[in-house]
């Protein structure tokens, strides 16, 4: 798994059995964090050209095929059915019925050697559907005692049964603004949020964000970088000289989202990197009454990539793993591609 906040890439060893429901056993986890000519790689992809996409496609998946085999190496890994990949957003433009992940080329089964599962979101999107948030159906399989799951990774996003369908959507940025925002002042990220927590409030852009229209949706509906770069940017480059107040004003915004859109739930579950910022956390303690459930780290971190890897047993068991109630298309179905070597 790779997110939009391009920490580094996730990567599980999981067992997943079945008795009267789903479970899961996470046998080893790391994350490999990507080099700085990698990580600069990947932020400016958005601008790529045609013909730079496609090489920038065979570069990342031949990326994603050795850190693959260096994970299996690296645990001594023998037992494997099959490798399920998210691949890496690049555009995510729904709207206009395109979306695209780096990483899913029929390549990287033969470079690895084993079965692959990729390419989620694509099938959706031809269905009319968002694409996007795929991890409600994982949530409804393996984590249904929670009244509602929230992610809060590059973007905030939610799941929660609704009238006895699932719902979810994206929320607002978190660590893509998070850490652009720290960036700027020379840091990789904001840990623990001690440095958003010494800003102070910007009144007038706490406002603005939080008029903006998305947030006035309903749901389906999702967000990608371009909607950041173009939305969200542009506001927060009124302040050059404000980082500090910027890092505490964007974390309030987001305290602000977060805590609106949940309804009356008594156990939330909260994972992503934005679980360990424990200013941002604090903010949305205060704003709600809710039982917010904070799991151990190995959860927090790689609870989306557990997901995945069951996207993928499913689209191998024929199953579908993406809802219509979710995204939006015109149908429930079972979506990705499987690779052979």
């Amino acid at each position: 798994m790779s997110g939009t906040s391009i920490d580094g890439l996730d990567l599980v060893y999981v067992n997943f059995e079945k008795n009267e429901k789903w479970n899961y056993k996470i046998l080893h986890s790391v994350t490999y964090e990507y080099s700085k000519e990698w990580s600069s790689k990947l932020k400016i992809s958005v601008s790529s050209s045609m013909s730079e996409l496609t090489k920038l496609d065979e570069e990342y998946t031949l990326l994603l095929s050795r850190q693959i085999l260096r994970f299996i190496n690296d645990f001594s890994i023998n037992d494997i059915d099959a490798i399920s990949s998210h691949g890496h957003t690049v555009f995510h433009d729904p709207k206009n019925n395109y979306t695209h992940q780096i990483g899913n080329l029929p390549k990287i089964s033969k470079q690895i050697g084993h079965k692959v599962v990729c390419n989620f979101r694509e099938q959706d999107v031809k269905l009319g559907g968002q694409g996007a948030p795929l991890v409600p159906v994982g949530e409804k399989y393996l984590f249904s005692e929670y009244d509602s799951c929230i992610n809060l990774g590059g973007f905030a996003n939610i799941s929660m049964t609704l009238d006895e369908k699932i719902i979810a959507y994206d929320i607002c940025p978190v660590n893509t603004i998070l850490n652009y925002l720290s960036n700027r002042i020379n840091l990789d990220f904001d840990k623990d949020g001690e440095v958003s927590k010494s800003g102070n409030l910007i009144k007038d852009l706490f406002n603005k964000l939080n008029k903006i229209d998305y947030y006035d949706k309903t749901h389906p509906k999702s967000l990608g970088i371009e909607w950041v770069n173009s939305t969200i940017i542009p506001l927060l480059d009124k302040y050059p000289n404000q980082i500090v107040d910027l890092l505490h004003t964007f974390s309030c915004h987001i305290a602000e989202q977060v805590s609106r859109n949940i309804i009356d739930e008594k156990n939330v579950l909260v994972t992503g990197g934005g679980a360990k910022n424990k200013f941002l956390i604090n903010l949305i303690n205060q704003k709600l009454k809710n039982n917010l459930i904070i799991p151990d780290n190995t959860l927090i971190d790689y609870k989306e990539a557990v997901i995945f890897g069951f996207l993928g047993v499913l689209k191998l068991l024929n199953i579908n793993n993406c809802y219509s109630s979710v995204t939006g298309s015109s149908k429930d179905h079972c979506s990705g591609d499987i690779f052979l070597p």
